[in-house]
């Protein structure tokens, strides 16, 4: 059976590029009836906080990547690692070095001074002495000398590393904690990970990794090194380029559906298609599509089919989606349109959650004539001309049937009678009853709004 995993460090939020891998490792998993596990390396004591933890199953409940295992956390499992470290001991894969990090300093320099590459030079591996009193020992692979490792890695192809090149890395710590891959190691064979799909960053760990396995005689996984996210100028992706946190997301407003599509095309493709669902990707998604070339990330192109997203989904859910952002606000949605009618209404004219609260705000709360902003508007559009035509709008409301055909037929009769285009008066209606100039269809506005709400705006407006 497939078995994937998602391992984020709890550092920090959830961001974008891990969210992409959970993703892919989740989809790899559904795809072949397999199980997707979640674990929290979390060996990393001074910079793993709870908050950050919380935020990480935050965003993956968000995201609806269920996981059938976990989260597992490492620093709960420290008598196992403890307990494969005596293995590795015992079967003399590993042995106890007691150099001090002055020593390992000292060291490093004078490889460079001889413009070598730094590394540990194997001083305690094969050593007779007496291990020095009061020094707590790390505990080191016995690395391999000769020979290489070689992987047949599912995005990138074969990759062949010397083992000269690698040294006899440290898996436990003075303090008893795993170092990365030691822990990454024992996790993938505790939990009988068949497919490791994670970023092209941990490359280089790979064959250390293997190297600890076969010193375990254990199987070998399957490897899966996915590129990374590129910012739009081809820098690694950061917080210049738009959120980087996928909760981020969700609070500017995206959809969890819409940002999982997005990701899902980062890098990996199902022909032409660009839109499509949970179901049709676990269909589809394969390794073999996954692009080896890094990724760009665009957040035009996310907006934009989030907003396709927002076109399609049910007007009742939207309600329920965009009422925190209004009451957040402050807006009293009981005392205004019925929000279902105001989302079918604004829906099309939107990419985010956000900007259809905001889109929606004057139907729950009166323009503000005290704002420099909205004193332009009026002085720009409510001139003298239109003044009169306003006057004749207001009367002619309080007696009309309050439907889009009358509301539209009034205006243009007005704007008629007063010798002027329908822009010309439509604009100042909008300003006057809304306080911006751009909205849907005035005569839809005015509909949802109300006579006596649209009649009290007006009077407001032009003083009377």
């Amino acid at each position: 059976m497939v078995r994937t995993r998602f391992a984020p460090s709890p550092t920090g939020y959830l961001h974008i590029g891990g969210a992409r891998t959970a993703l892919f490792s989740w989809a790899y998993a559904r795809q072949h009836g397999g199980k997707f596990i979640l674990r929290i390396e979390d060996t990393d004591t001074e910079r793993s906080t709870a908050a950050s933890t919380q935020a990480i199953l935050d965003a993956m409940t968000w995201l609806n990547l269920d996981y059938d295992e976990g989260p597992f956390y490492q620093m709960q499992r420290l008598s196992r690692y403890h307990e494969v470290a005596e293995q590795l001991l015992r079967s003399g894969e590993a042995y106890y070095c007691y150099a001090s990090r002055e020593e390992l300093d000292a060291m490093r320099e004078a490889q460079r001074a001889r413009f070598e590459k730094p590394r540990y030079d194997g001083r305690w591996r094969d050593s007779k002495q007496t291990p020095p009193a009061g020094v707590t020992p790390v505990l080191r692979l016995k690395n391999p000398h000769s020979g290489e490792v070689t992987f047949d890695d599912l995005v990138k192809g074969e990759i062949t590393v010397a083992n000269s090149e690698m040294d006899d890395l440290v898996l436990l710590r003075g303090d008893g904690v795993p170092t990365y891959n030691f822990g990454v190691v024992v996790d993938d064979l505790d939990m009988n990970i068949t497919h490791v799909i994670r970023g092209d960053d941990h490359v280089n760990n790979t064959p250390r990794q293997i190297n600890i396995l076969k010193a375990l005689g254990a199987p070998l996984p399957q490897y899966a090194h996915v590129p990374m996210i590129l910012g739009s100028d081809g820098e690694r992706l950061s917080k210049r380029h738009g959120a980087v946190s996928v909760m981020q997301y969700a609070d500017d407003g995206y959809l969890p559906e819409a940002l999982i599509n997005y990701l899902a095309r980062l890098g990996w493709s199902h022909g032409d298609e660009e839109i499509f669902s949970r179901e049709q990707l676990v269909e589809w998604f394969d390794l073999a599509h996954i692009n080896r070339a890094p990724a760009k990330f665009n957040p035009e192109k996310l907006a934009w089919l989030n907003g396709q997203y927002l076109k399609t989904i049910d007007d009742a859910r939207l309600v329920q989606l965009v009422a925190p952002h209004l009451e957040k606000d402050g807006c009293n949605l009981s005392a205004g349109a019925d929000l279902t009618q105001v989302v079918e209404l604004l829906k099309e004219r939107v990419s985010t959650l956000k900007e259809l609260a905001d889109a929606a705000v004057y139907f729950y709360r009166r323009p503000s004539a005290t704002t420099a902003a909205s004193a332009e508007l009026v002085a720009q559009h409510v001139t003298a001309d239109v003044r009169p035509v306003l006057a004749a709008l207001l009367q002619k409301f309080s007696e009309v049937a309050w439907n889009r055909e009358a509301l539209q037929e009034a205006i243009k009769t007005a704007a008629a009678a007063h010798d002027l285009k329908m822009p010309k008066v439509a604009m100042p209606l909008r300003v006057v009853v809304a306080g911006v100039a751009q909205t849907p269809s005035i005569d839809a506005v005015l509909v949802l709004l109300g006579r006596e709400e649209t009649l009290a705006r007006m009077r407001i407006a032009i003083g009377v």
